[in-house]
């Protein structure tokens, strides 16, 4: 029997009395009700009392507010609020809902707060308490940071679970049936004599009731949905080439533009010329915005074409023109006063630092784009009081704000709405293309506006991953690890981010060392420093954020420690290893791989763990070492999420996780020159290649005891698992990413 047992009425309240036709069901549980923005706009016939299920005479829809890039958001959330309305998925539609601070994601406090995800004390928690009010008090409706699961986990299901207990209510005010005496199945409240009554024909009634006020969520030994194997709502679109996203918009009477920016980050304009671009065919309009330049034309193929023609004079660029004095910055930010943090500070680092023979390695993480294959647009409409929005997003909410600023537009009278995305990686929580959409849109108003950038244009002013540098001493004693310490040099990720949103974020940016400071490793004399660079190039939140470089930098280190001492790198591991969730990932990796068979001469194999985003997830990677280079032979990963909702869904993304963290690891790399990016396209930033792709097998593991997300703890050990590999079977220590850069792949 679940633990929420009773629900007080005020948790799940939210707005005013229903309207006769149709009813909504949410589940909200907040002290204080927020507005159900499922009120405002409703069409003839239906009825809103909370925000997750809207129920009409045609149908069932349900809300789900997490935006989907390609990872499944959509379905997940609609598989946990299904399984307890007891609907099946063929029954319903999913909509993602309007902004609204009643959509603030729930599970963000939890990578917020300065303490790991194993510290569940009294004041950890309380800090996780503070910063989810915080979260709630700016509505913070974003996607992101594997939180789609453990956001959605209880509410959802709870939304679902009280909806279903005020339909049953309904058909009892109907039938006279007593409720104890009903169930439900299949999208019907199902009498005692078999007869069964739709949701959609209770709808009407009980939209005059209370939500009903207890509920009970049912036992995961009785789930029908979650934790089996379903089909993705979006696998036949996507398999037949139907799936719409955000650059297959359209609306009548829409205008096509493009935009020129300065390819030196951040620099301005200072002077252009657009005759040629004037006098091309189906170029309607060149302006200038506060970014560049923008043209209009008939069709997106002319806008970008125009746009390559037009003179340009920029400015430099606010950061270093040249890539070598990027990674100076770096070397220079490990001193006194750039430390932003030391998280973790354990035994007496010094001490065995002076008395033992230390191993000191250095490593280097480069600038990364996001590139997802379907290049950012938007589409805008701007009257006189009200503007509309059409894009793929997963900060709606700050859109809106950003669009009325532009706009001069009160926020109510902003509307978003969201579009399927087509990848995002973390490139959809930047706001720069629905800027420039709505700045132009404002010049053309009562014109749709739609703003596609060239690939070209997208690449070269990606807000990129950061750029990062470590610095690791340790010693070894008894053939065990006796002390590690390491240092991570970066510019802060969320100063950057969030100042492009005029928000400034106090204190230490935990992302320097996520990744690398929460590890349950039981090393005696134990330090992880996080040293705070002077800003650089723009820089964003990237697929695992600060995890994606940390995990590297720190299981590499590890991984040298552990040879140094002449040990098995699975059974020092496991012996440093305190958190017993994590132990059995490792132990579960150890067995897939069949970790200590003997390998031929030119195989390596090598081990790497991370906790990131509050998930244990181990990875063993296996090469071979041929004459033309490394090849990937196999790759074991092992994690564990709590609960597994979707089990074929998580297989492919934490398959998909491992191709992405291994991929970029071998070949990507964003530079600069002169202040502009090097790589304009994918034919200079490489992606693995299909031979290339190791097998992959997969374990979720449930032995924690929270629900966690798994869009991004698998690329954080990818890499070091494979530079760990490359040791094993070749000598050769991998310290710097792209690898390729030193050794050949076939």
């Amino acid at each position: 029997m679940s633990k929420i047992g009773k629900i007080a009425r005020r948790t799940f309240l939210i707005g005013s009395a229903a309207i006769v036709g149709g009813v909504a069901f949410g589940y909200y549980a907040y002290k204080k009700p927020v507005a159900n923005p499922l009120l405002k706009g409703l069409a003839d016939g239906e009825t809103a009392l909370t925000a997750y299920v809207k129920i009409d005479a045609d149908g069932i829809t349900l809300i789900t507010p997490r935006a989907d890039s390609g990872q499944g958001a959509y379905s997940v959330q609609a598989i946990m609020i299904a399984e307890e309305l007891d609907v099946e998925l063929d029954q319903i539609k999913v909509d993602p809902g309007v902004p609204s601070r009643a959509y603030y994601n729930t599970a963000l406090a939890q990578e917020a707060a300065p303490f790991p995800s194993t510290n569940d004390s009294f004041t950890a928690n309380s800090m996780r308490g503070v910063m989810d009010a915080m979260m709630k008090f700016l509505g913070m409706d974003i996607t992101g940071g594997s939180t789609t699961v453990p956001d959605g986990f209880t509410k959802l299901r709870v939304a679902g679970a009280v909806a279903r207990e005020t339909l049953k209510a309904a058909a009892a005010q109907k039938t006279g049936v007593a409720l104890t005496d009903l169930r439900t199945s299949k999208g019907a409240v199902v009498l005692p004599d078999g007869t069964s009554l739709p949701y959609t024909e209770l709808a009407a009634i009980a939209g005059t009731l209370d939500p009903v006020d207890e509920v009970q969520l049912r036992d995961p030994s009785t789930w029908r949905l979650m934790g089996k194997t379903t089909q993705r709502l979006d696998i036949v679109p996507k398999s037949t080439g139907t799936q719409d996203y955000g650059i297959d918009f359209t609306l009548d009477g829409m205008v096509h533009a493009t935009v020129r920016t300065n390819p030196r980050r951040g620099g301005a304009m200072q002077k252009f010329d657009a005759s040629d671009a004037k006098a091309m065919r189906g170029v309607s309009q060149v302006f200038e915005i506060s970014t560049g330049v923008a043209v209009i034309a008939d069709n997106t193929w002319r806008a970008i074409q125009a746009a390559s023609a037009i003179e340009i004079e920029w400015d430099a660029a606010p950061y270093p023109a040249e890539m070598e004095d990027h990674w100076q910055t770096l070397s220079d930010s490990f001193v006194a006063d750039r430390v932003d943090s030391t998280m973790k500070d354990e035994g007496d680092v010094q001490a065995a630092l002076d008395t033992g023979d230390v191993i000191e390695a250095e490593y280097r993480a480069p600038y990364l784009a996001h590139a997802p294959l379907e290049p950012l647009s938007a589409t805008v409409l701007v009257q006189d009081n009200r503007a509309d929005v059409w894009t793929g997003t997963q900060i709606p909410s700050f859109l809106r704000g950003n669009v009325a600023d532009i706009t001069g537009l009160d926020k109510d009278d902003v509307h978003i709405h969201m579009l399927m995305m087509g990848g995002s990686f973390g490139h959809r929580l930047e706001a720069r293309v629905v800027q420039e959409a709505a700045e132009i849109a404002v010049k053309m108003k009562g014109t749709p506006v739609k703003l596609t950038y060239s690939r070209e244009e997208d690449m070269t002013h990606n807000d990129t991953r950061q750029i990062a540098m470590a610095r690791g001493r340790g010693t070894v004693k008894n053939g065990q690890v006796e002390s590690f310490d390491l240092g991570i040099a970066m510019p802060s990720v969320i100063a950057s981010q969030m100042g492009r949103q005029g928000i400034s974020v106090p204190g230490p940016d935990t992302q320097i060392v996520a990744g690398a400071w929460e590890q349950p490793m039981r090393i005696p004399n134990y330090r992880v420093t996080g040293y705070r660079a002077p800003e650089l190039a723009p820089i964003s939140s990237w697929r695992s954020v600060g995890a994606s470089s940390n995990g590297f930098f720190h299981d590499v280190f590890l991984d040298e420690l552990i040879h140094a001492a002449g040990a098995d790198p699975m059974a020092e591991r496991l012996r440093l290893c305190w958190h017993d969730p994590s132990r059995k990932v490792l132990e579960k990796v150890a067995d897939m791989s069949n970790w200590g068979a003997p390998l031929a001469a030119n195989q390596g194999r090598g081990v790497a763990f991370c906790m990131s985003f509050g998930v244990p997830t181990a990875e063993v990677v296996e090469v071979t070492a041929t004459e033309d280079g490394i090849r990937l032979d196999n790759v074991w990963v092992a994690a564990d999420v709590g609960t597994v909702v979707d089990p074929v869904n998580f297989e492919n993304m934490v398959q998909g996780g491992v191709v992405w963290g291994l991929g970029h690891a071998i070949l990507s790399e964003i530079t600069y020159s002169d202040g502009m990016v090097e790589q304009d396209n994918y034919d200079s930033f490489e992606a693995m290649r299909m031979y290339q792709v190791p097998n992959i097998e997969v374990a979720g593991l449930e032995n924690a005891d929270q629900v966690r997300g798994m869009g991004e703890p698998m690329v954080p050990p990818a890499a070091a698992a494979l530079s760990n590999a490359i040791f094993a079977a070749t000598g050769q220590r991998i310290r710097e990413m792209p690898m390729n850069k030193f050794i050949d792949f076939v």
